[in-house]
């Protein structure tokens, strides 16, 4: 029993308490011998509710052991205050987005939802004549000669010969048979 409140005492008596944050929450160290190696134990004692979410991030990341040193008070207000920067900006960026909105609004002009439509492929088809039977596709000058004289080799290439329901060919040659669902 003894040996019981004498290890709580020495718990108690050997304790360091290195800071604490703006919620009261008090962050306490202290030096163990565990299987001969000295280890340091980091650990917090809120004040009122035990609410994890409420220790500030240099906290935390002092209690993981990821920094060697506890936050100074000047290093938490700096922070701070580099955090308020920062709301503002963010509240400054959607105020003049509101009035853009708005002026665009007002101007008649269409608002976007934030949703980005795909492309309009039946505009896109249509930039390209189809050939009806009998017809000539005559060619225009530009880049795309070459795209409309490869449809003119086909469409005539169609004409001639009847569509198989089988692929034939290879290479140059290959010609998509269509498929059917089964019966």
């Amino acid at each position: 029993m003894q040996r019981l409140l004498g290890r709580i005492a020495g718990f108690l008596s050997n304790r360091t308490m290195v800071g604490v944050d703006k919620g009261g929450n008090k962050y306490f160290t202290r030096k163990e011998e565990i299987d001969g190696i000295m280890k340091e134990k980091r650990w917090v004692v809120f004040k009122g509710e035990e609410d994890p979410t409420s220790i500030p991030v240099e906290w935390i990341c002092w209690l993981n052991g990821q920094r060697k040193k506890a936050p100074t008070p000047e290093e938490m207000m700096e922070l701070e205050a580099r955090r308020e920067r920062v709301r503002q900006n963010v509240a400054l960026l959607k105020k003049e987005e509101e009035e853009r909105r708005a002026k665009e609004g007002s101007k008649g002009k269409r608002v976007s939802t934030g949703k980005v439509g795909g492309p309009d492929l039946k505009s896109f088809i249509r930039q390209f004549p189809v050939p009806s039977e009998g017809d000539e596709v005559e060619e225009s000058s530009g880049t795309m000669g070459g795209l409309r004289n490869s449809q003119q080799s086909t469409a005539e290439k169609a004409k001639v010969e009847p569509e198989f329901s089988e692929p034939t060919g290879s290479g140059a040659s290959f010609r998509p048979g269509t498929w059917q669902p089964p019966t």
